[in-house]
């Protein structure tokens, strides 16, 4: 299979990116300390970075013998990036429904409380369809920059 590394990362991607959202819940920055959530949320770019960095190893050591160029590293983490954006819209799927389910609402619900939106402005933000949608047009972008950064440190050149 030609792609056979880059779909072993998009499942691992996938897995952890599930397993951040069971540990934010776990953590109440779905409930009771959902004013954190903004800020705690973004060190899963930690968590993306390091699987593109294995994902990018795996790569040059397995399927390239240890030499990759940047542009073979960077489009090995872009067909990541796209397979991660295909999955995107099941992960939010299993988040919203079987992961935590009262998000939305306890995220309404803050907002409004404490007078930083309106209902309407938070209901519009605050819904599957469009984290799905900003989820699955920010997964590509973001991998595809993370692809390049990634790429560049991790090739290794014959000589």
């Amino acid at each position: 299979m030609k792609f056979r590394t880059e779909l072993k990362w998009t499942g691992i991607f996938f897995i952890a990116s599930l397993l951040w959202m069971v540990l934010e819940r776990a953590v109440g920055l779905h409930s009771t300390h959902i004013e954190k959530h903004a800020t705690y949320t973004n060190f899963f770019a930690l968590v993306a970075v390091a699987v593109y960095v294995f994902a990018l190893r795996d790569k040059r050591d397995n399927d390239f013998n240890g030499y990759m160029s940047w542009k073979d590293g960077f489009i090995s983490g872009v067909i990541i990036s796209l397979m991660v954006m295909v999955l995107t819209p099941f992960s939010q799927l299993i988040t919203a429904y079987v992961i935590t389910p009262d998000y939305f609402k306890n995220a309404i619900e803050y907002g409004v409380k404490h007078g930083l939106t309106t209902r309407s402005d938070a209901e519009a933000y605050f819904n599957l369809k469009h984290y799905v949608i900003l989820s699955t047009v920010s997964a590509p972008l973001m991998g595809i920059i993370t692809s390049a950064v990634v790429a560049f440190f991790i090739k290794k050149e014959t000589t």
